[in-house]
């Protein structure tokens, strides 16, 4: 019986724990739901609650349930994508452990883009410290209120993973508060709308699977290139090792 219960959990046969919870972690009935949340006590992934806005959309997700209206703008595909490698990279250089380049610099270069999108309203990202190595950084850009603008970053390492969800809840992002805790996703591709990727999920936006934003082939480069660098430069002998 033990055995048939753990080979179940967490999936569609299992009647007392959420199979969308443990794939996703995320669920359309919130804490409603009629199956368990088995939240994590440890974990790679964390995950960001409604920090990604896509420009085009014209409601929010409030914290106490429900979706805000804004008059909000039209823009085009290009100029949406524009948005999100500057906001993706910026998250992800942020959050993940390095020695060089600092916030300052990165919202001084980047002001006059973020200006632009937003409106001429600040848009401002402090991120107190970095965290670790990330295997891997998913954005979902799906519609639903428990889903839209989901960041999920899977670390090399647990304990940078508890490091992250401690300091990020105190955080502030585009003057909002972020709510950040650890996730049991493991499986991006598991997770992922497969029909979606196809250009077939007839759920649209309000798919219960993670319809996941793809960043451009640059930004893909200069990020894959970035953990290379990181990967060498912790690999390599210290200087007090080197023989002269």
């Amino acid at each position: 019986m033990a055995e048939y219960l753990a080979s179940i959990f967490g999936t569609e046969k299992d009647k007392v724990n959420c199979s969308f919870y443990f794939k996703i972690g995320a669920c359309r009935h919130g804490e409603r739901c009629s199956r368990v949340h088995n939240k994590p006590t440890f974990s790679q992934t964390i995950l960001l609650k409604n920090l990604y806005l896509n420009p085009n959309n014209n409601s929010i997700p409030k914290p106490e349930g429900g979706f805000e209206q804004f008059s909000g703008n039209t823009y085009t595909d290009e100029e949406v994508q524009q948005h999100f490698d500057e906001f993706y990279e910026e998250v992800y250089t942020e959050v993940e452990d390095k020695t060089s380049t600092t916030l300052a610099s990165q919202i001084i270069t980047r002001i006059s883009t973020f200006l632009f999108y937003y409106n001429k309203m600040l848009f401002i990202c402090f991120f107190r410290k970095n965290y670790g190595e990330i295997e891997a950084m998913t954005v979902c850009d799906n519609l639903g209120e428990h889903l839209v603008g989901n960041i999920y970053i899977k670390f090399r390492y647990e304990r940078d993973a508890e490091r992250a969800v401690e300091d990020l809840n105190t955080r502030w992002f585009d003057r909002k508060p972020i709510y950040a805790e650890l996730s049991p996703v493991t499986d991006f591709k598991e997770a992922s709308c497969r029909q979606y990727e196809l250009g077939e999920c007839m759920r649209s936006g309000f798919c219960n699977f993670m319809h996941i934003k793809t960043i451009s082939q640059d930004v893909k480069k200069r990020l894959r290139g970035r953990r290379k660098r990181s990967r060498s430069h912790s690999h390599s002998p210290s200087r007090k090792n080197r023989r002269h």
